[in-house]
């Protein structure tokens, strides 16, 4: 079924503009750039860039079947972790097309499982990886590459030992320190106005870098919170971003990932830490996964999950000498890429 151009969210001038050119369903734009629109339709740069933004958003179909949804999503892989109980309680990995937060407090380990995902998205397809590119938001300059060359490097060595067949044996020659560091986007944020404006941009960087699927904003919360006295304007920002990854990770199959730190609330007489940003917020990423500490020990536990039991795994960060053979060994580095996970 062909979309019609009156269906988009547009202005109604903006849509009479179209129509009087010609253009009567979305499939009629997919393959224009705003120059070709400007000129064909009579619009300015920025409404042609507003309508086929709309388009990629929405696309040429008005619904999919409940069947047609389910092939989709099972045509998508996951992206591992390599923490092999973590993975088993996400059916895989963290899952692409959908949203997931991980939240805790500063040094528990919230941008090390950023960076590991940032090279687990690029094992290739015939170790059971998505072979994918990365964008990274970093808006608190955590962003480490050196660390991404440990991790990198333990990744390899990983996957080395594991080839087993030519066609294994042919891609680890393409999956190196270089290409990994290559095909990682990195994009610094110093505030909201610089964050907002780069996934404005997205869909114009995503044309161009069709293999991107892995996004990450660390963190979502240093450029709110920083800045707004006002909650409600806070509250506005919140819910149009929310809904913006939302659609990034639906209409281009990526997974989007984005950190959130802890605040203070009160209960009754007692103070307890809960992630930051507020009720509304909670309830715009698809996964919240929640890192902590028990004591001395370092836990991941599935707040929230619409296809996931609640569950809580223990995990252990070691160094790069402790590379495990196993193919549930590096996850969350502390000098590279290995540790150790067991159920709680």
């Amino acid at each position: 079924m062909r979309r019609p151009i009156f269906s988009l969210k547009l202005s109604p001038s903006l849509k009479v503009k179209l129509v009087q050119a010609g253009f009567q369903f979305t499939s009629d734009l997919v393959d224009l750039s705003p120059l070709q629109l400007t000129r064909d339709a009579g619009v300015s740069q920025q409404e042609a860039r507003e309508v086929l933004q709309a388009v990629r958003i929405h696309g040429d179909r008005v619904s999919l079947t409940g069947l047609e949804l389910l092939k989709k999503e099972e045509e998508l892989r996951s992206i591992v972790t390599f923490c092999s109980q973590l993975d088993g309680a996400l059916d895989g990995g963290l899952p692409v097309g959908k949203t997931t937060e991980i939240c805790g407090v500063p040094g528990v380990g919230k941008t090390q499982l950023c960076l590991q995902l940032a090279v687990d998205v690029q094992v290739p397809l015939c170790f059971g990886g998505v072979e994918g590119q990365v964008i990274f938001y970093d808006t608190e300059g955590s962003f480490l590459p050196q660390r991404v060359v440990d991790i990198a490097t333990a990744t390899i060595r990983h996957c080395s030992l594991l080839a087993e067949d030519e066609e294994q044996r042919v891609a680890m020659t393409t999956f190196t320190v270089e290409t990994i560091l290559s095909n990682i986007f990195l994009v610094r944020c110093h505030d909201f106005v610089e964050l907002m404006a780069e996934l404005h941009l997205l869909p114009d960087f995503l044309r161009d870098w069709p293999r991107v699927r892995l996004l990450v904003i660390d963190s979502v919360a240093f450029p709110f919170l920083q800045l707004f006295d006002d909650l409600s304007q806070r509250t506005r920002l919140l819910q149009g971003l929310s809904q913006q990854l939302i659609s990034i990770a639906t209409s281009h199959n990526m997974a989007v990932v984005v950190t959130n730190h802890m605040t203070t609330r009160l209960r009754g007489d007692q103070s307890h830490l809960v992630p930051a940003l507020g009720d509304l917020w909670g309830h715009a990423p698809t996964i919240r996964l929640l890192l902590h500490w028990d004591r001395t020990q370092r836990l991941a536990s599935i707040l929230k999950s619409p296809c996931h039991m609640a569950a809580t795994v223990q995990y252990q960060i070691t160094s790069w000498p402790r590379l495990l053979s196993d193919v549930s060994s590096p996850v969350l580095p502390a000098n590279s890429a290995a540790s150790q996970v067991t159920s709680r």
